[in-house]
């Protein structure tokens, strides 16, 4: 029974392959490890499905989802942010862009762009002017009385195109913020808080908008393009110190502008300056560059320029070989008034003081002309001439100090003067309070600062560009000149245009106006008696001209 039993126990075929019998013949004679031994084995081993992965940090899941809102916002406005609205005669299209410092451009081809320093934001309004209707233009041109009414549809075109463009750009924003929400998270509920943040950051840009909207930015507007309608454009002193109040007015004029410029067809309209001012060009550290001669010549005609003021360094080594450079200055169309700088030497001097239309002011001089009083003291120091010890600043307060004696005497006898010139700054700064105006250059960039006894002080940049010695450097420096305009009964600056072209191998060119803080619309004119209002300005005081300082930016 015990061997049927045996063979009825279900027994494995032995393995025919002699390794495995080997093997487990092996295995077998070893004993099992202990239980103990197995459960802490088993405890300390890892499984590997049960990896885990942790969350990220909320604070991270945040910023993830401000990036989707902001890249896919600023998407759907580049894609499909634009509206075309009719802005009176012309097509316009609007739309809105990021941007670090705000503001708006408006670009009127073939002239070139306005930049206006509306508001400050992170979004920009860009507005193009695509074409002009020629049923509408027409209609203009037939009924030149509608240019009266022009104003009042203008306001209304805008108003509609702004709104409309405001809840395009919604739809816009709301739109590529969800479409890169899904792509990115594929969830819907993360995508429409993607959509949601990104309207939320939009409305919050309005409002910063709506906060810093400033009406009087068109009062100094910056224009690119150009040159010789840049004029026709930005207007004359007179009409922006006495027509325009208001933003809706200004846009007004400027749509008449371009009007008349797109009626003219191939021939641009001729600047018609204000017949109440008197317009001074200022020119400075020329530095032999014959190309200056052109640009001055171009500008005292577009600009119908009544004396050119020449603050000194139109020279470089004052030798009298470079005299002949000399030559042109009394065929640019205006009188030219010069002052000696630091590389004109007394042979320059001499040179231009027998020149036709060249009047040369030193030692605190005294001449009128284009009904201007003007006043000067040429450079004590002459740079060049290595065998003398350059005497510094106090040679330069010294020979200001004679120039402020000058004036003092003049407003003694009672025939005041209008403008005091100098080439250094350090210089022409004695003269404050006793000149409403002060022109100089030598640093060849711009400065406007106003004096603590009232002076203006303005400084000219190098309308040379640097001259020769500009092909040194790695950037080329702009050629900078500005138009003055003074008022022909008290020969006060009502605006300035400032003129910059790019440099050596450039084709850029700007023009940006400005007003005094004392001639923009509501405020108190500056008492006849005195250079400026008692004391300084309300407002921070001014600065360099790249950031201006009479009007807010």
């Amino acid at each position: 029974m015990a061997r049927a039993a045996r063979s009825r126990t279900p027994n494995p075929d032995p393995p025919h392959n002699p390794l495995h019998r080997l093997l487990r013949t092996w295995f077998d004679g070893v004993p099992a490890p202990p239980a103990t031994v197995r459960r802490t084995y088993r405890s300390r081993r890892t499984a590997p499905t049960a990896t885990l992965i942790e969350p990220p940090h909320p604070l991270a899941r945040s910023l993830g989802l401000i990036a989707v809102a902001v890249l896919g916002a600023w998407l759907g406005l580049l894609l499909i942010g634009r509206v075309h609205a009719p802005v009176g005669p012309m097509d316009t299209s609007m739309a809105l862009r990021p941007s670090l410092t705000g503001g708006t451009t408006i670009n009127v081809p073939p002239l070139g762009d306005l930049e206006l320093s509306s508001h400050c934001a992170p979004v920009r309004l860009d507005v193009d002017v695509d074409r002009l209707d020629p049923v509408r233009s027409q209609a203009l041109v037939d009924h030149p009385e509608r240019f009266a009414g022009l104003q009042a549809e203008v306001t209304h075109d805008v108003t509609r195109g702004t709104l409309g463009l405001a809840l395009h750009s919604c739809v816009a924003v709301a739109s590529g913020a969800t479409a890169l929400g899904l792509a990115v998270y594929r969830r819907p509920r993360r995508a429409l808080a993607a959509g949601g943040l990104a309207l939320a950051l939009l409305a919050a840009s309005a409002g910063t908008a709506y906060a810093t909207w400033n009406p009087k930015s068109v009062l100094e507007p910056k224009f690119s393009g150009l040159l010789s309608s840049a004029p026709s454009v930005v207007g004359n002193a007179r009409n922006i110190v006495s027509e325009f109040n208001v933003y809706q007015k200004e846009l007004a004029r400027l749509v008449t502008n371009v009007t008349k410029l797109y009626d003219a067809t191939s021939t641009l309209p001729v600047y018609q300056p204000d017949p109440t001012t008197i317009r001074v060009l200022h020119v400075s550290d020329i530095h032999l560059n014959p190309g200056s001669w052109r640009i001055i010549a171009s500008l005292v005609k577009q600009y119908r320029i009544n004396v050119i003021i020449d603050t000194g360094d139109t020279m470089d080594h004052g030798s009298a070989a470079e005299n002949h450079f000399l030559a042109p200055v009394s065929t640019l169309g205006a009188p030219y008034v010069w002052v000696r700088g630091n590389h004109d030497s007394r042979s320059t001097q001499k040179y231009l003081t027998r020149r036709a239309h060249v009047t040369v002011l030193d030692h605190g001089k005294v001449a009128q002309v284009a009904g201007v009083r003007i006043a000067g003291v040429g450079d004590p120091q002459f740079t060049p001439d290595r065998s003398v010890v350059a005497a510094g600043e106090p040679a330069e307060r010294t020979a200001g100090g004679r120039l402020a004696d000058s004036l003092r005497t003049q407003r003694l006898a009672g025939t005041p003067v209008d403008i005091a010139l100098a080439h250094n700054p350090t210089a022409v700064t004695e003269a404050d309070g006793l000149a409403p105006l002060a022109l100089a250059g030598h640093l060849h960039h711009r400065e406007n600062t106003l004096l603590p006894q009232g002076t203006r002080l303005m400084v000219e940049g190098s309308t040379g560009g640097g001259g020769l010695r500009a092909v040194q450097n790695k950037k080329p420096a702009p050629v900078e000149a500005s138009v003055l305009y003074l008022d022909r009964t008290t020969k006060r600056l009502q605006a300035w245009d400032e003129i910059t072209l790019g440099g050596l191998g450039l084709s850029r060119a700007e023009v940006s106006r400005h007003l005094p803080r004392e001639n923009q619309p509501g405020a108190t004119p500056a008492p006849s008696g005195s250079p400026h209002p008692s004391g300084p300005p309300s407002g921070p005081p001014s600065r360099p001209s790249g950031s201006p300082s009479d009007s807010p930016r």
